[in-house]
This record gives structure tokens, C-alpha cells and sequence, in this order.
């Protein structure tokens, strides 16, 4: 009877106990929740842990395998909630996320106890005792209290408690882990914390239906611009439940390296949001709550009843319009140094630098930077085409015009520009003009920043749209240590001076492409020589600085070379000539680039280190592997870009851009290189020389009709292609022998090019290019008797000296590129043996031993060592002790100073 009694009075759900105190936590408790409640049981050891509802699967699954014998959890029905006296709240304070609980908070005879770390909010309870801290996790938080009040926990205990840390926390990378959280966890270990069971359970390998989910959340994911802020929604559906959502949406954040994130998945009869955020502008614990959720601002969720997906998607994007807080200010969102003319100059110089500049509106300011108005495009081409190019553009600017200050926040510029319909906004401090907002840059704010920054003030260029991610781990992941410490310290150094310091160039082209690249170039909003300057005050390194450039060259201690340029941009007076330099912004810097591949830039200053800037869609182009100019009048200002074009898209696999290609072409057929010097061709054609393999270069070269830059007497005949192969395989013959002696590859390619070319026509291009280093230099002479060679070792018929002797004068590019343009395999031979066993070979005895085998310093020595060298190279000698024979033998030294 008694078995039965109790039976029915469990299936019934009447109490079998009385709880006056109750642990409980939020719905869709984790492992933060959890580890928070077996915390407050150390606090509250009468107390019954009670979940308000459903959890986690992950935590499911611990709890069902590995807390059920160990900790004393009871099902709410078990509950008798009229006698509860005390409800201990840990992990939330919100109302809405604690079920049937919430019925005890307006009752006066409950005393509600909360400990939380999560931010304020309108749907909180208030507590009798509240212990509320900004810190990473509640469990870090009653962590200390436990150690305050001398608790001591079990090794199960510490190890669930810490893992409620490290989930919380994202193993202390999230930017709310603070120093509390540490201390913690580091108290934890030494109470017994088992790590490997931590691990395990963070580290969990993903199933079959976790994958689909992920590479499904990854494809139907959007970018959407809202207030400026870059947010990415992604929606997915499923008619069972797959677990471990929230971690899914992690990993896909981390993959794609995205600030913002708010993922929504159909599964069952509800759906879940999980949402992320790593910057201050989205709060995604306040989105969450609106839809009746929580979370911390960084990281929150909600499961949502009885709405559809798209219902849900709506609310999130009102929610998103109404609640997120953009932070830019004046100062953010204009471009600088101000392209500007004085009231005094005439309206010709303004004609000039509008189209210098290809700008629409010109500011115009006095001695003093003092803002005196504006002058248009459309009022300097009337003026000029009525004959007044020489009047004062002080008669005819406009001197009414609306400006702001540095922090003037977003609305109020939007305000300003939209209401007073003003082409561009100056912002002035102290009456002295910082820089310019157009009404372009604003609308491209507001729905995604331009392509093409509008520092061109109202420039008739197209819009595209900027994107920024944060590629610190990305940086970290294929970079060496060493590299990421010296990027941190330069944004350490920027920020004590005030300035902006950027990672440019190749090095950030290559980490995107996962191409090994450490050429560090950095570039500075501010003073470049004088970053550099400060930096190697504080740290190892010397500078070599070019004020006429505004650029310095960092060298450290190990010969590391670091180049730093001050943020500039260059015009050229004519096709082909050198650039004239001026200081500019980061926009402008970027803008003078030669492809839109190499305009990335990654922010190194503290606050934004890893950011990643993109203002002309370098990212899109890298990933559908088309090269593309910035603009129509690239190849005319500077036409060694089409050769950069040509190894560039050899090297990485690119193709060229339909529009890119048609200027090629055009540059070709107007001629832009006549002016361009033959120094700058050189040094353009060596790089392509130096490419692993620049014969697709030199085809393409051909295919644009370039090799006559080079020489108009160069084909690419099928002799030439002959030869170019040819090359190719001595090369891979000559690097396969891991000989130690340095080459360079490039010199021989070098040859091979010029192959037709006689000895006069060499000499010529020689001069013509410049090619006057003294390395550079052997190649020239060397090769006018190169058909004389070629005749003596086809008649050799010597020894090995005398094939030692033949070619020691000869350089090894020089060597390698007869051995590839000769059909005879006896030179192929001779050759060979030459690298492979002759030019290597060293006789062992030296002056000191001559000496003290008794024979006097002078000239004999000289024919001595000539004598050994021959012996041995003949295979007469082959060791020490044979060379002291062959040298007694010879030279009869004196016995009395011994062996």
C-alpha cells in the first residue's frame, strides 16, 4: 500500500517535500546558468536547484550524463510554490525569462535574492539583495563570494563551475571577460577543475545535420546597412530541432569575420534567435529582449512562439532600425586635407585643380584656413568660356553657405545637408576648416560606404558600397608572433601621438589570397617621419627617413625592414611622369593604387585594431579573381601599371577586368610609354623576370605588342619560346642541385629575352635601361663572347682544369642560359660537370702550412696553389695528406720545420 501511496501522490505532482528556498535561472538555462546555480548552492545549501524550463540541449546532455548523481535538481512540478520563502535568482533578473517563478516576485512574504552580471533592463525584478557586476560571467561572480567566505567546493564542483566561465566568456575572448573572470577560473583549477572534460565539452565535433545547418546559415546569409552599421541576417529552417544552434552561429561568425550577426532558425513550433555583436553600435542583449529574450550585449538569444519566420524577421529589422545607436560623428564620417584655393587666385588655377583633383566644388579659404566660401564646377566653366579665366575667384564664389563642428553627431549632419539640400559640409573648429562631408559620402553613410571615397567632392564616379571586418584573428592565424607584436606596438606608438596607423599593400593582399608574404608597409594619418622617429626611440630600430616623400624605412635590430609612409596622394603633370607628391588622408592614399586588389587597408590603432577597410571592393575582386584599375586614366598617368597588370594576373591566377583590358589596349595604341623612362621600364620588366614563372608574362607582354618597349628587334618566335622552355628547365635542373652559391633566376630569363639582339643592340638597351650596377653590369660584356665559348667547349678536348679555367670567368646566369640556348648535349655536359663537381672544389692547405713546411712567402705560393687546385681537380690529389706530398714532391721544402 505504501509503495502505491506514494506512486499516485508523484503522478498527482503533489510535493513530496517543503522548499522554502529555491535556486532557479533563466529559460534555455547554459552552461553559465547552470554552473551560477551549483555556485548559489554553496551559498544556500538548504535551497532546492529548481530550472524554470527547458535548457540547452548541450547542457541537456551533461546534465542527463554527468550531473544527475551528483547534484540534487528538482523538477518544478515538485515544487510547492506557496511555501516558498526565499527565491535566489542567479543568471538573469529579467521577468519574463524565469517561467512560473516570476509569479513570487510581487509577493511580499518572498524574499528575492539576485546575482546577475547581465546590463539593465526595463524587464528586470527588484531584489531584496541584489549583487549585480559588469563582469564576463554570474559564475566568476559568486566564485569570489564562495572564496570570500572560505567554501570549499568539490574537483565535480569546480569543474562544472569553471566551464560555466569559459562558455560565458568564449574561453576569455569575448571583450566582456574582465580580470574577475581569470581570477576565477584560475581559483577553480586549483580547487580540482578537470580540463580535459572542459575541453571536451567545448570542443564537441560537429554531426552531419550540424554542418548542413552551418554551410546553409552561411549561404542564405544578407548584408544589410542600417544607420551605417553593417549587419548580416541569416535565416534557416528545419523540421526537427538540431542542437547546439548558438554554437553554430559562432563558428560562422568567426569564419567570416563579421561584427554584427543575428541569425534566426525555423526548428519545430519555434523559432530561435541567436544574435551577436562586436561593436558598441548594436546591442544585441536589448534586440533579444524586445523579442523576449536577454543576453549580454555581445551575446544574447530568444525563442520565439506561435510567429512565423518571416513575422520574426520583420521585427527584427524594425528592431534594428529603431534600436541601433550609430556613433559617427563629423569628425568620422569627413574626408581631409581639404582640397581648397585662395580668394586671391584666379579662376584658371581653379579650371586647373578641379580637373588635377577631378572635383566639382572647391572650398575657398585665406592665408589663415579661414572658410570664406565655395566656388562650383559649373560657375568656373561659364566664367572660363566667357573669357574671365584671369578674374579673382573671390568676385565669383559663393559666400553663403552652412558648417559644422567635429562631434556633430550623424542626425544633425543628415539634418543639415537633407533640409538645406548642400552639396558639401565643411566642418570647422576654432574658425579653421578640418575637412568636408558631401551629400554623397552621407546617403553612402546611411545605406553603405561608397567604392570611391568622396574626397572627390561630388564626383560623377559610380558608388559602390565599403566593407569592414575585423581580421585580428585572421592576422594572428598567418602571421609570425613576431610580426603581430610589431603591428601592435605600431598602433601603440600611433595612439600616443594622436595619429592613424594603417597595415597597407601586398602583405594584406596576401593574407586575404593565403599567400606567404612579410613585406610590412604601413601608412600613417599624421607624420610618417616622425611616427618612425618615435617609435624607434621606444623601441629596437633605426630610420633612415625621405622627407621629400614624407616616408621612412624602419630597420631592426635582425635586419627587418619596415616601410612607413605618410598618407598621400599624387597627380602626374604628364603621361609617364614621376607623381608629384602631397600629404593626404587614408582615402586618398588608397585611391592613388595602382589596382583595387591592392587598396585594403587593416587599422592598427588599439581601439580598431583588425579592422579591415575596403573602399573600392578589393575583397569582391579578390574573390572573383579580376584585376581592376580605379579609374579610366590610370595607364595614362602611370603606364608601367600595364606591366604590373601582366604579373599580377600571371602570379595570382586573376584575369583582367573587361574595362581594364580596353585600356591596356588603348594605352598600347596611343603610345603612353614614349615618355617613360627606360630605368622605369627596367626595373618593371625585372620583376616580371623574377616571377616563379614569367614566361606566360612575356606571352601576354607579346600578345599587347610590348616587347618592343623593350627592343623592336624582340619577337616572340617559336626559337624564342624554344629557348624560354628551355631556360625554364635548367633553371629546375640547376635549383634541384640545393647548390649553396646564390642565383639569380631573373638574369637568365634576361638573356634568353635578349637573345636576338647583337652585341651593339645590347649594349644600347643596356644603356637605355639603365643597367648600370655592378652586378647588373657582367651581364653585358660576358655575353659578347658567348658564341666564342660556345665554338671552344664544342672543340674541348682538355682536362678538368682546363674546363675550371675556361668558364670561372663566367657568371652562373650567364652558364645556365648557354646550357639552355645550345643543342649539343657534349656542352650540356661540360657544363654541368663544371656546377656539379669542379666549381666547388677547394684545396685544403694554406699559407700557415707552407710556412711551417719550410717554404718562403712570395709568388711561389701563387703557383703552389694553382698546382694543387689542377691536381686535384684532375683526380691526381685527393687529400691533405696527399696535397703536403704533391707540395714536398714539387717544391722540396725544408724538412727541418717538420710536417
Amino acid at each position: 500500500m505504501g509503495k502505491k501511496g506514494n506512486t499516485k501522490q508523484r503522478k498527482k505532482g503533489r510535493p513530496e517535500r517543503v522548499h522554502e528556498d529555491v535556486i532557479t535561472t533563466h529559460i534555455n538555462a547554459d552552461f553559465d546558468a547552470l554552473a551560477s546555480m551549483i555556485a548559489a548552492s554553496k551559498l544556500y545549501p538548504e535551497a532546492a536547484l529548481v530550472f524554470p524550463g527547458s535548457q540547452e540541449k548541450n547542457l541537456r546532455n551533461f546534465f542527463l550524463h554527468s550531473t544527475s548523481y551528483i547534484f540534487n535538481f528538482i523538477k518544478t512540478k515538485k515544487i510547492d510554490f506557496d511555501q516558498i520563502k526565499r527565491l535566489i535568482l542567479v543568471d538573469t533578473r529579467q521577468k519574463s525569462r524565469i517561467g512560473k517563478f516570476a509569479q513570487l516576485l510581487d509577493k511580499k512574504e518572498v524574499e528575492i535574492h539576485i546575482y546577475d552580471h547581465h546590463p539593465e533592463s526595463d524587464d528586470d525584478a527588484r531584489g531584496h539583495i541584489e549583487v549585480i557586476r559588469k563582469i564576463g560571467s554570474t559564475t566568476a561572480l559568486l566564485t569570489s563570494l564562495i572564496r570570500e567566505k572560505g567554501i570549499s567546493i568539490s574537483p565535480d564542483e569546480a569543474t562544472v563551475m569553471c566551464l560555466g566561465i569559459h562558455e560565458d566568456t568564449g574561453s576569455f575572448t569575448f571583450s566582456s571577460t574582465k580580470a574577475e573572470d581569470y581570477q576565477a577560473a584560475a581559483w577553480l583549477t586549483e580547487q580540482g577543475a578537470n580540463h580535459n572534460i572542459i575541453a571536451d565539452m567545448l570542443t564537441r565535433e560537429l554531426t552531419a545535420e550540424q554542418v548542413w545547418l552551418l554551410n546553409d546559415l552561411t549561404q542564405a546569409a544578407t548584408t544589410r546597412v542600417i544607420a551605417g552599421v553593417e549587419i548580416v541576417i541569416t535565416k534557416v529552417v528545419r523540421d526537427e530541432y538540431v542542437g547546439d544552434f548558438a554554437v553554430l552561429v559562432h563558428k560562422f561568425m568567426e569564419m567570416e569575420n563579421l561584427n554584427v550577426v543575428f541569425a534566426m532558425a525555423q526548428m519545430e513550433d519555434r523559432i530561435y534567435l541567436v544574435a551577436r555583436s562586436r561593436i558598441e553600435e548594436v546591442n544585441a542583449a536589448e534586440i533579444a529582449l524586445a523579442l523576449g529574450g536577454g543576453g549580454h550585449p555581445q551575446a544574447a538569444s530568444a525563442t520565439i512562439k506561435n510567429k512565423t519566420l518571416t513575422q520574426v524577421d520583420r521585427s527584427l529589422q524594425a528592431l534594428l532600425r529603431s534600436r541601433i545607436n550609430p556613433t559617427k560623428r563629423a569628425k568620422d564620417m569627413m574626408s581631409s586635407p581639404v582640397i581648397h584655393i585662395s580668394p586671391e587666385d584666379t579662376l584658371k588655377k581653379a579650371t586647373a585643380l578641379m580637373t588635377r583633383y577631378n572635383i566639382n566644388v572647391l572650398l575657398v579659404m585665406d592665408e589663415e584656413d579661414i572658410l570664406r566660401g565655395y566656388i562650383t564646377r559649373q560657375i568656373v566653366e561659364k566664367a572660363v568660356f566667357f573669357g574671365l579665366e584671369d578674374v579673382k575667384v573671390n568676385d565669383y564664389m559663393n559666400i553663403e553657405f552652412f558648417k559644422t563642428y567635429p562631434n556633430a553627431p550623424l542626425k544633425e549632419v543628415q539634418e543639415l545637408i537633407i533640409r538645406k539640400k548642400l552639396r558639401v559640409l565643411p566642418v570647422v573648429e576654432n574658425k579653421k576648416v578640418l575637412g568636408v562631408i558631401t551629400r554623397t559620402d552621407l546617403l553612402n553613410i546611411l545605406l553603405g560606404d561608397p567604392l570611391i571615397p568622396e574626397f572627390l567632392y561630388d564626383s560623377k564616379n559610380a558608388s559602390h558600397f565599403i566593407r569592414k571586418k575585423n581580421m585580428a584573428a585572421v592576422l594572428k592565424e598567418r602571421l609570425p608572433r613576431k610580426v603581430i607584436k610589431l603591428l601592435k606596438n605600431f598602433g601603440h606608438v600611433a595612439d600616443m601621438l594622436g595619429y592613424n596607423v594603417y597595415l597597407v599593400g601586398g602583405l594584406v593582399r596576401d593574407v586575404l589570397l593565403r599567400r606567404e608574404n612579410l613585406d610590412v608597409d604601413i601608412v600613417i594619418e599624421g607624420d610618417g617621419i616622425k611616427f618612425a622617429q618615435e617609435f624607434a626611440e621606444h623601441y629596437d630600430a633605426r630610420v633612415r627617413s625621405h622627407p621629400k616623400f614624407g616616408t621612412a624605412v624602419l630597420i631592426f635590430s635582425d635586419g627587418f625592414k619596415v616601410d612607413v609612409a605618410t598618407a598621400r596622394m599624387e597627380y602626374y603633370e604628364s603621361p609617364g611622369a614621376p607623381p608629384i607628391v602631397e600629404t593626404s588622408s587614408l582615402k586618398l592614399d588608397l585611391y592613388r593604387r595602382d589596382f583595387t586588389i591592392n587598396t585594403l587597408a587593416i587599422k592598427l590603432n588599439k581601439r580598431s585594431y583588425g579592422t579591415l577597410i575596403d573602399y573600392f571592393g578589393a575583397q569582391e575582386d579578390i574573390k572573383e579573381k579580376v584585376l581592376r584599375v580605379l579609374h579610366n586614366l590610370s595607364f595614362v598617368e602611370d603606364p608601367t601599371r600595364v606591366l604590373r597588370a601582366i604579373r599580377f594576373e600571371q602570379r595570382f591566377g586573376f584575369k583582367i577586368g573587361r574595362l581594364t583590358l580596353a585600356l591596356i589596349k588603348n594605352a598600347v595604341k596611343i603610345n603612353c610609354f614614349k615618355d617613360l623612362s627606360g630605368r622605369r621600364l627596367f626595373l618593371e620588366l625585372k620583376l616580371i623576370l623574377k616571377e616563379q614563372d614569367p614566361i606566360k608574362a612575356i606571352e601576354r607582354m607579346n600578345e599587347f605588342d610590348l616587347l618592343q618597349l623593350i627592343s623592336p628587334e624582340i619577337r616572340l618566335t617559336k626559337d624564342l619560346r624554344r629557348l624560354l622552355e628551355e631556360i625554364r628547365k635548367v633553371i629546375a635542373w640547376h635549383n634541384l642541385l640545393y647548390l649553396e652559391e646564390p642565383f639569380e633566376p631573373w638574369k637568365v630569363y634576361w638573356h634568353g629575352l635578349s637573345s636576338s639582339l647583337d652585341t651593339k643592340a645590347l649594349g644600347a638597351l643596356a644603356q637605355r635601361m639603365g643597367i648600370l650596377g655592378p652586378k647588373d653590369l657582367r651581364m653585358i660584356p660576358k655575353r659578347q663572347d658567348e658564341e666564342k665559348l660556345l665554338d671552344s667547349l664544342y672543340k674541348f678536348d682538355a682536362d678538368n682544369y682546363r674546363l675550371y679555367t675556361l668558364l670561372l670567368p663566367y657568371d652562373r646566369e650567364t652558364l645556365l642560359y648557354l646550357m639552355a640556348k645550345t643543342g649539343s648535349e657534349k656542352i650540356r655536359r661540360l657544363i654541368s660537370n663544371y656546377f656539379t663537381r669542379l666549381k666547388g672544389t677547394r684545396i685544403q692547405l694554406r699559407g700557415r702550412d707552407l710556412v711551417h713546411m719550410g717554404l718562403e712567402p712570395g709568388p711561389v705560393f701563387k703557383e703552389i696553389f694553382d698546382s694543387l687546385l689542377e691536381a686535384r681537380l684532375n683526380n691526381l690529389i685527393k687529400t691533405r695528406e696527399d696535397e703536403v706530398k704533391f707540395v714536398e714532391k714539387n717544391w722540396q721544402p725544408s724538412t727541418s720545420h717538420g710536417n
